[in-house]
């Protein structure tokens, strides 16, 4: 037993009101945190195990009780031990949305998300000092992930110049796409693996505890083109449509025109699936998860589908052509 789960017993131990009679691995989880359930007096509850040189707790439960507020089901924290980096959490169980997600159940769990989700756009205060900005710097950092993580370390490709310029003008385009939106309060992965079937009050909201305010098609691109799990583009189109007159008849102001609204969301969606594939990439390399690999082709091919539709990407595209990265796929 490590040191970590030593800890985290002794820690129940101390917090709940009788001994736990099991507890297990609750979730995988792209970052440091692990997650366990516990059980004890016919019940069950979520520890969240975030060690504090490598995680920080504190906006994981100031961003959580906000979102509470704004009517999302997301874990209540019962108890805490930040300094150490250990939360007890109620339990929003393990039917997760992409487990869930088939024709028959699409359209009720997709209407339940898009809800909550306008709930949060419309009501977090993006002038709030509890989020940061969304920033160019930030989206770049992100986009930055897909040229060397991706390109350059998992493929080994060395760029020249003019690619590197093809590059650095696709960035600057998906930059200026995202701030020119409205501002609101973006979750920043919310998609079928961070979204719990509950009943009631479905969705259970997971994973919020990167939010930012920023880009109002953010979220939206990440759940109905989501890396784990894909759609028809028109049934995209209209589902991010219908969100959009929902925010509109819920008084957001800004989203006038849908051609617009469409390229905000298009463009948004390839700065996300750049970033992500990076990550994907990091998480092979650096920190020996290779599952998330298989998720590449599907989120490429996303990338690849927009270009194709907006001339000012059509020199991403090339590239990416060229250099036979659309072809790229997992080795079995």
């Amino acid at each position: 037993m490590s040191d970590r789960e030593q800890l985290l017993r002794e820690w129940l131990e101390a917090v709940l009101p009788v001994p736990f009679t099991r507890i297990a691995p609750a979730s995988s989880d792209a970052s440091f945190r692990r997650y366990f359930r516990v059980w004890y007096d016919g019940q069950t509850r979520i520890v969240m195990d975030a060690p504090p040189d490598k995680e920080d707790c504190r906006p994981f439960v100031a961003i959580g009780q906000a979102m509470r507020g704004l009517g999302l089901n997301v874990p209540e924290v019962l108890a805490k031990d930040l300094d150490r980096g250990l939360l007890l959490l109620t339990d929003l169980g393990s039917r997760q949305y992409l487990a869930e997600l088939d024709e028959r159940s699409v359209p009720g769990l997709y209407e339940d998300a898009l809800d909550a989700l306008a709930r949060l756009q419309v009501g977090g205060d993006p002038a709030s000092p509890l989020l940061p900005p969304y920033d160019s710097a930030l989206l770049h950092r992100e986009m930055e992930l897909f040229r060397d993580w991706f390109l350059g370390r998992l493929l080994g490709l060395e760029l020249n110049q003019d690619e590197h310029r093809v590059l650095d003008h696709a960035f600057a385009l998906l930059t200026d796409n995202a701030l020119e939106q409205p501002r609101v309060w973006v979750h920043r992965d919310y998609h079928s693996r961070n979204l719990m079937v509950t009943d009631p009050d479905n969705p259970g909201v997971l994973d919020f505890q990167d939010a930012v305010v920023g880009a109002v098609t953010y979220d939206l691109v990440s759940l109905l083109r989501d890396c784990y799990v894909s759609w028809p583009r028109e049934r995209v189109e209209s589902w991010a449509l219908a969100h959009r007159a929902r925010l509109r008849a819920l008084g957001m102001s800004g989203l006038d025109d849908a051609e617009q609204f469409l390229r905000w969301f298009d463009l948004m969606g390839v700065q996300r699936h750049l970033k992500a594939i990076g990550i994907f990439a990091r998480l092979n390399l650096r920190d020996g998860k290779p599952g998330y690999l298989r998720d590449i082709p599907r989120t490429l091919g996303y990338v690849l589908a927009v270009a194709d539709r907006y001339p000012d990407l059509a020199a991403l595209r090339d590239l990416l052509r060229i250099r036979e990265v659309d072809r790229w796929e997992p080795m079995a």
